[in-house]
């Protein structure tokens, strides 16, 4: 008979299922939300355990859990794993879990065929030495803090509107009378835009995001398809399952939860019972807490927000943090920060009475989507405007202070007014953190000590440096080079503290490899350094789990951990001691009278010295290179170079003479009536060398960014090239382009040169593609080799200058499978 179950992460992805048979106790392990295999199959191999099918053809780990009698005479089965103990299971039914796997471990493990970590650094004992556990979230955001079972209840218990949209995208299952009345919704959103200039699939996107139906209803009364239901929508609230994901597919998980997290309340209200039918018992537990929640007189009408926030401390309190501080870029927005502010004077107190939790916000200015406004000025305006908000906010208790964040693409220089009206801020603001998403990627190995430098120069005759935190901190200059001990000398000399979240890093291809990490480098120097979670929710994580992997994955020692803690201790008591003093400072204010007072001081004059820049003078691609722009051809096989345009402005591509040699072969043999090349924009290294080598006899696109400096225009317009327009400004996000363009609609060949992280985000967008690619990466591509490392059975690592008839046949094997109705 069916005993219980239990998960080995925190995302219910590997799952335990228990049947009691008499005295004998069996378990089957299963992936359900993996569809590659990768995960069970390698967890297989390193417990050495076989692997059969189960009645749906699913790979299963099936085996019998051992009963021992302990010295009081108490039977206990004993679940282990490769010689780990992961549970104690007691006949009443109680499962203590001892061991887990981390979420690094996972996703490592999910996309590759040749998983390379060894059983202490996947299953994780659950333990951490009480004298340096951490006791803050310094680095988190809001939208993505909750994990995806309590966003479930929140929708249901707020019964807000799912959109039809989503029902379609993640092909979740109605009942006839629900499809119906959808049906006949639709057709009434359908009459809102029936003058509208969209068409085809724009046309049903936007009728669908307008046609919803109450997510109360589609659980509750929906209870025979939710066991199907609820595990899709729990997915679709958390970053991709098998493999590295890239920030756009972040994007898209922000974009499903912000249904919850922003969510409106249906106009169809039904009653909520039932709720014991829901086949999930967290679910079942958080939403009849939110039931009694409802009838207490505190929390009888918290509104989603309020609710979200009693939750995000419940969750904190529960893995042992005591103070977070959550970047929302709600804060910058004039015609939202006065009633936020509200709702966290009206609902804080009454929640850190409960839970022992303080949560203070970093107003949070988003780098990149000022940056794809086609009108630089305008742009810069924009922060002008979020500057006066923050000005306006400062001094509230629950502001700790101001966050740069946002896909890093661009040098931070480039945002140096922004940092130097921040700095302005925080001198009239005791207290006030500005933290700098910096370090993420290894493309701009300069921003991290470029932000202090902002900040340093920012500063008024006589000002102190700012309480400065960066986010990740991840890629500088070797620390060990003049530069590097630079960095260290500027970074102890301005109190900067460095927040790592590591499973982040991985989660979004940021890092590969954990041996090159730094961490351990900064503690050795005395750099404060703390820890965050980057909003785990989001990412399968917590507060404990990023510890466990700290300390397991890099090996941190137990007086570097306290080197952390420490760090950590006085950040804490600088940042409760600026609360305590501004909560003094409002004592006098009312939680009613909160939204009417910010909106009279946003209505204040507010002088800066912000000066808005002068236009970098880029040129709209799609105007100065119009008469080059060509579709891709639909009826060939797409070869994507990687070899030049895929370094940051500083690093150059340097030519090894055989593989110019085998772009010569390659060029020489493949068919033009077969196979085409698409390069990125700067045509430099080897991308140069195949547009010499090709002399006119192949189709060679280039993918550009939106804006392109005019010297970029020059050399693109001078190159036999054909033109592809991105929708992104910045040259390091161009690799979105490629994975829509290509990708996501047919079958390619991908050659590895050289690159660093635009490099890495376009092989790991192929990898991940709908469509497969035959990816080839050069040994001697360090960067690439790295991440080619971690793609075991999907990448083809080579050496040997005989690879281009491997190419060559892969291609032709491609073109083949395309026409092959056409034969």
């Amino acid at each position: 008979m069916v005993f219980g179950s239990f998960s080995l992460d925190k995302e219910k992805d590997i799952l335990v299922d228990l049947a009691l048979y008499e005295d004998r106790l069996e378990y089957t392990l299963r992936t359900p939300n993996h569809g590659t295999g990768n995960l069970i199959t390698n967890l297989a191999h390193l417990c050495k355990l076989p692997l059969s099918l189960d009645e749906k053809g699913l790979k299963v780990i099936h085996g019998q859990i051992p009963c021992y009698v302990d010295d009081q005479n108490r039977q206990v089965y004993v679940f282990r794993l490769g010689d780990t103990k992961v549970a104690n299971i007691y006949p009443d039914g109680t499962i203590e879990r001892k061991a887990y796997i981390p979420a690094i471990s996972k996703t490592l493990m999910s996309q590759t065929k040749d998983y390379q970590l060894d059983i202490r650094k996947t299953l994780v004992k659950t333990y951490i030495l009480r004298d340096c556990k951490f006791r803050t979230d310094l680095h988190t955001h809001m939208n993505a803090n909750l994990d995806p079972d309590i966003l479930i209840a929140l929708g249901i218990h707020h019964q807000i509107r799912y959109p039809l949209y989503y029902v379609k995208k993640l092909s979740l299952r109605l009942t006839e009378d629900q499809a119906e009345r959808l049906a006949l919704q639709r057709k009434q959103a359908a009459k809102q835009f029936a003058d509208s200039s969209l068409t085809g699939k724009y046309l049903t996107r936007k009728i669908d995001d307008h046609t919803f139906i109450n997510f109360a209803d589609l659980i509750l009364n929906n209870i025979g398809n939710a066991a199907y239901n609820l595990p899709r929508i729990r997915a679709s609230l958390a970053i991709m399952k098998d493999g590295q994901a890239v920030f756009t597919n972040l994007e898209k998980v922000y974009l499903y939860r912000y249904v919850f997290t922003k969510g409106v309340s249906s106009g169809d209200p039904i009653q909520i019972s039932h709720i014991e039918d829901i086949p999930d018992k967290d679910i079942q537990r958080v939403l009849n807490q939110m039931t009694a929640d409802a009838k207490s007189p505190e929390y009888a009408n918290l509104s989603l927000y309020e609710n979200s926030l009693l939750w995000i401390a419940r969750s904190l309190k529960k893995r042992g943090i005591v103070y977070a501080e959550i970047s929302d870029t709600r804060l910058v927005r004039a015609d939202e920060a006065p009633e936020i502010l509200r709702s966290l004077h009206a609902v804080m107190p009454l929640i850190t009475r409960e839970t022992g939790v303080v949560i203070r916000f970093l107003a949070a200015v988003r780098r990149i989507p000022l940056t794809i406004v086609k009108d630089q000025i305008e742009a810069r305006k924009g922060w002008q405007e979020q500057l006066r908000v923050i000005h306006a906010i400062a001094s509230d208790p629950y502001v700790a202070g101001s966050d740069i964040i946002g896909e890093e693409m661009n040098d931070i220089r480039e945002l140096k007014p922004l940092i130097a009206g921040l700095v302005g801020i925080a001198a009239k603001v005791p207290g006030f953190v500005i933290r700098i998403h910096a370090g993420e990627n290894d493309s701009l190995r300069d921003n991290v000590l470029n932000s202090i430098l902002c900040v340093r120069e920012s500063l008024a005759d006589g000002q102190p440096m700012p309480h400065l935190r960066i986010g990740h901190g991840l890629y500088t200059a070797n620390l060990r080079s003049k530069k590097g001990e630079m960095l260290i000398r500027e970074l102890k000399q301005s109190g900067a503290v460095l927040e790592f979240q590591i499973t982040s890093n991985v989660r979004l291809n940021n890092l590969s490899s954990l041996k090159d990490h730094p961490l351990k480098q900064y503690l050795t120097h005395g750099v404060p350094c703390v820890q965050g979670t980057d909003g785990g929710a989001i990412y399968g994580t917590d507060s404990i789990d990023e510890q466990l992997a700290l300390e397991r994955l890099l090996e941190l020692t137990h007086d570097e951990m306290l080197a952390m803690r420490h760090c950590e201790d006085a950040v804490l008591a600088e940042s409760m001691q600026c609360f305590a003093q501004a909560c003094a400072d409002f004592k006098s204010k009312s939680p009613s009278d909160i939204a009417a007072f910010y909106q009279a001081r946003l209505a204040e004059p507010y002088v800066s010295d912000f000066q808005i820049p002068k236009s970098a003078g880029k040129l709209e691609a799609e105007s100065c290179l119009a008469d080059r722009i060509a579709e891709l051809p639909s009826s060939l096989v797409p070869v994507v170079i990687v070899g030049g345009s895929f370094n940051s402005d500083r690093r150059k591509t340097r030519l090894r003479p055989d593989l110019v040699a085998l772009l010569e072969e390659l060029t020489q043999k493949a068919d033009p009536d077969k196979v085409f090349f698409v390069l990125g924009y700067r045509l430099s290294g080897y991308e140069r060398e195949l547009i010499r080598l090709a002399n006119g006899r192949f189709q060679i696109f280039s993918i550009v960014p939106s804006l392109v400096t005019p010297m970029e225009a020059r050399r693109l317009r001078s190159a036999d090239v054909r033109i592809r327009v991105s929708i992104e400004p910045n040259g390091l996000g161009v690799y979105k382009s490629f994975a829509y363009e290509i990708f996501k609609r047919r079958s390619s060949v991908v050659l590895g040169l050289d690159g660093n992280s635009a490099g890495l985000n376009t092989i790991q967008e192929a990898k991940n593609g709908r469509h497969k690619a035959r990816i080839f990466i050069s040994n001697h591509a360090r960067n690439l080799h790295t991440k080619a490392q971690t793609l075991q059975g999907y990448v083809r690592l080579f050496d040997r200058p005989d690879i281009a008839g491997d190419i060559l046949s892969a291609i032709e094997t491609i073109y083949t499978d395309m026409h092959r109705d056409d034969i």
